[in-house]
């Protein structure tokens, strides 16, 4: 790395997902919690850290009109960016976003912290605290959970098959934090199949650094979860 071009750090929030699992008749990202969709709540928590990033991506389809009615003032600034090219899969979404990242004059060297859009409670504090960690690690990591509950394995019939050793188990969680030209690299090669950046760049045979996150940084992703995060958000307004 040339001293005179320090790397830059870029969010790139995939926001592309059908949210089918979530039971709405909409993209989750876009339905209200607190009474602001929530992706709304996520870009927040990246704009709170402004300055510390050269670029704030949101990757959305291409046919997505929802977006502007969701988010009317994106993007705010030059910093901010809407790529409308997300892809059927995460991994495609992430891939196209980090490519449209390069085109845009992202470098191979600068550092992407991909976030879920449906991981709303992110906290300005946890974004930091894992740039702090990753910044000048050789890998990059990710925020992720130490696992608490007991851990099963199902048979087929659903029954309990196992129960697994939790003491070396964590919950992955999002931001992740990789090189962008190391993470376009291990997408290439892994395909679409892979469900967060962290297994694209295992697959290179490379072990990222685990950053302790939070219980509240969960995806919302079943109905149920919407109540908890509405709970959440509107604590911390009071507060």
């Amino acid at each position: 790395m040339h001293p005179s071009h320090p790397p830059h750090l870029h969010a790139l929030i995939p926001c592309a997902g059908s949210g089918s699992r979530a039971g709405a008749g909409s993209p989750k990202q876009y339905q209200r919690l607190a009474g602001r969709p929530m992706v709304a709540h996520t870009v927040e928590a990246f704009r709170a850290l402004a300055d510390r990033f050269a670029t704030i991506a949101l990757v959305v389809a291409p046919e997505d009109r929802e977006i502007q009615t969701a988010l009317p003032a994106f993007p705010r600034d030059p910093g901010e960016r809407l790529l409308q090219v997300g892809g059927a899969t995460r991994a495609a979404s992430v891939r196209n976003g980090l490519l449209a990242l390069r085109q845009q004059g992202a470098r191979p060297n600068d550092w992407v912290l991909v976030h879920d859009a449906a991981r709303c409670l992110v906290t300005p504090t946890q974004i930091e605290a894992l740039i702090a960690a990753c910044e000048h690690d050789a890998v990059g990591g990710l925020l992720a959970q130490r696992l608490a509950d007991t851990l099963k394995s199902a048979g087929g019939d659903g029954r309990v098959h196992d129960t697994l050793a939790r003491a070396d188990k964590w919950l992955a969680q999002t931001p992740q934090m990789f090189r962008l030209g190391l993470l376009l690299d291990a997408l290439d090669r892994v395909g679409d199949s892979v469900t967060d950046e962290s297994s694209a760049i295992e697959a290179l045979g490379l072990a990222p650094l685990l950053v302790p996150g939070s219980a509240q940084n969960f995806k919302v992703t079943f109905p149920e979860d919407f109540a908890l995060a509405e709970a959440v958000l509107r604590s911390r307004s009071k507060g």
